[in-house]
């Protein structure tokens, strides 16, 4: 019996572990968070029990992707590139909407966002990059430039419909230059390069952005067809999410006091509702399925699920959910000290950057530090492909965990027998 288990849960146990608590948190927050759902559908098993079925999916998965050789990574990286980039085209062209912003592809009768492939593809790819043109000094100076193309064909086209996806993947570049030792200079440069960028683009937001205004999607149809516009022009669908950006910058830097009784729960519902869930925690929680503000959140299951977590689980729930994404960094960490070669260590730290970033953004927009990005919480948030492509990543890391393991071993067995005969 141990035997099996043990030929189950291969690589290191505290990612097992870690993984395991996530998932755990998850199925009980999903389940409590998806009140609104089970009321809609009529069946109060339904949305837990999709979303418990996609863990398995995506566990059955990770346990298939430890069980690959590092080394066979590498020949996946062209692949996945080369899929990313045209389903990113894809999306821009004739993407499927959610909550105004073309994020969706449907593919083989499969719906996922072509962006969270991307993410692990991009990781792949600097890390080859980083790993073959490691010098005694540091990373060549030419490996600054391989990055910049290989992501701005991945970026770039994300920009448009997912900015907050775009600049989660630039910080986890940049983090990976640093860690791979890419001369500091050029990574000032670039910093300050994108600092000015992120100006004309904050500029070109606030002077083109569209104050949102809700219209009935008829009466705009109506309206364009009377002044006869067209439909969809080339310029709107460029700029169409600027007003959804310009609106999201007024309201995080509007300092001005609004009290309870004049506050519109109507236009500012998902922030509203968020600051009462943590406010009404009482810092002890309620207990779990006893929330309140789940009922009134709209993404209460998905982007704002660690409001919901504070309200049930109190502070102390809270900080172990952002510990365990602590020790999934640290823990990563320490294997990739452990590898050998230097591409396992670079991409095992490139993912867990990954989602521990997005982890970040997730919980700062939660408590009301940062605008609201529609970033989920990594395998605690209900997701569908999503969800699964996360297990692919922990399987990553497990798989090179595995390796790294067997190698310290045979060095540390290695180095014992040499003292030994000396």
């Amino acid at each position: 019996m141990n035997k099996t288990l043990g030929n189950i849960f291969k690589g290191d146990k505290v990612i097992w572990m870690v993984f395991f608590f996530l998932c755990m948190i998850s199925i009980v927050e999903v389940y409590s968070a998806s009140s609104s759902l089970s009321y809609k559908g009529g069946n109060y098993w339904s949305p837990i029990l999709k979303h418990a079925g996609i863990l398995v999916v995506g566990t059955f998965m990770m346990v298939c992707v430890l069980n690959v050789k590092c080394k066979y990574f590498k020949l996946a990286t062209p692949i996945l590139l080369a899929f990313s980039f045209l389903t990113l085209l894809w999306v821009l062209v004739a993407g499927q909407a959610t909550n105004d912003a073309n994020r969706w592809i449907s593919f083989l009768g499969i719906q996922f966002q072509p962006s969270e492939i991307a993410k692990g593809a991009l990781i792949l790819a600097i890390a080859q990059i980083l790993s073959a043109m490691q010098t005694d000094t540091g990373a060549d100076r030419k490996a600054f430039s391989y990055i910049l193309i290989v992501s701005a064909f991945i970026i770039l086209p994300i920009v448009p419909e997912n900015l907050s996806t775009a600049m989660l993947i630039s910080v986890t570049v940049v983090l990976m230059m640093f860690i791979g030792r890419v001369p500091l200079d050029q990574i000032g440069k670039l910093i300050g390069v994108v600092a000015l960028c992120v100006v004309f683009m904050l500029a070109l937001i606030m002077l083109m952005g569209k104050e949102e205004v809700k219209v009935p999607e008829k009466q705009v149809l109506t309206e364009k067809v009377e002044k006869g516009e067209e439909s969809s022009g080339a310029l709107d669908k460029l700029l169409h999410r600027f007003g959804t950006w310009k609106s999201r910058i007024y309201k995080f830097t509007d300092n001005e006091y609004v009290a309870p009784e004049d506050y519109d729960l109507d236009k500012d519902a998902q922030v509203g509702h968020a600051n009462i869930a943590i406010a009404s925690s009482n810092i002890v929680g309620k207990g779990p399925g006893n929330s309140n503000e789940r009922d009134f959140l709209s993404q209460a299951f998905s982007d704002f699920i660690y409001a919901i977590i504070i309200e049930e689980m109190g502070i102390e729930g809270a900080a172990i959910v952002a510990l365990l994404y602590i020790i999934l960094l640290f823990r990563t960490g320490k294997i990739a000290h452990r590898c050998e070669n230097a591409f396992p260590a670079f991409l095992a730290m490139g993912i867990a950057l990954l989602l521990v970033i997005q982890a970040l953004f997730n919980m700062l927009v939660a408590v009301g530090l940062a605008p609201v990005t529609g970033q989920p919480l990594p395998l605690i948030s209900k997701g569908g492909t999503s969800t699964i492509i996360n297990c692919i990543y922990i399987g990553v890391i497990l798989s090179i965990s595995r390796s790294a393991k067997k190698k310290d071993f045979k060095t540390e067995k290695e180095e014992n027998y040499a003292m030994a005969v000396a």
